[in-house]
This record gives C-alpha cells, sequence and structure tokens, in this order.
C-alpha cells in the first residue's frame, strides 16, 4: 500500500461488502419482486395497468375512471399499501399513486 488512507479504504469496503446483496441483487429476484408488485395492484377490480417505478419504490397504478370514484382512489391506494406491507418483503418504504383519468 502506497499511501496512509489505503487501509482505511480497505477496510470500509470490506465491512460495506459483508452485508447481504450489498454487492448486487440477484437479477431474477430483483425483477420477479417488481412483477409481484405490479401483479399484486392489477388484481384489484377496476385497475387497468400498474407500473412499479424507481427500482420498485414507487407504484403507479391507473385505474379505469368509470369504475372508480375519486373516493374509490383513496381507499384503493391504501388498501393496496397495505397489501403490499403485510405480504411482500420490501426494504424501506413504497409509495402507492393511483391515477384516475377521465375524458371530457
Amino acid at each position: 500500500m502506497q499511501y496512509v488512507i489505503s487501509p482505511i479504504v480497505q477496510a470500509c469496503d470490506a465491512i460495506s461488502g459483508a452485508r447481504p446483496g450489498a454487492r448486487r441483487e440477484i437479477m431474477q429476484q430483483y425483477l420477479q419482486r417488481i412483477k409481484d408488485l405490479e401483479n399484486l395492484a392489477t388484481s384489484y377490480p377496476g385497475v387497468e395497468k400498474a407500473y412499479a417505478i424507481q427500482a420498485g419504490r414507487e407504484l403507479r397504478v391507473i385505474v379505469e375512471s368509470d369504475k372508480v370514484t375519486d373516493q374509490d382512489s383513496d381507499k384503493l391506494s391504501f388498501e393496496i399499501a397495505q397489501k403490499i406491507q403485510t405480504e411482500m418483503t420490501f426494504p424501506g418504504q413504497i409509495k402507492v399513486t393511483v391515477i384516475r383519468e377521465k375524458e371530457r
């Protein structure tokens, strides 16, 4: 080692790399979690499409405006969030956004 800071950097790297999943996450597991998240949302009636974005940190749910009212969309987002919390394992929080677009 040529520099005084080299052993410190090496120790920090070893500590950081010791965490599970710190170096890499198996791609298949990641893709499966994203698909499960989207499938969970689309299982509700009135949900047209669901997209997991920002590496699964946010779920955008598009509903059919003729089947889901504004009040129902509030309830739907809460129910989806509760189901994610009870049935799935995700690090951190997931933001659930329900989009209801009405044509004029």
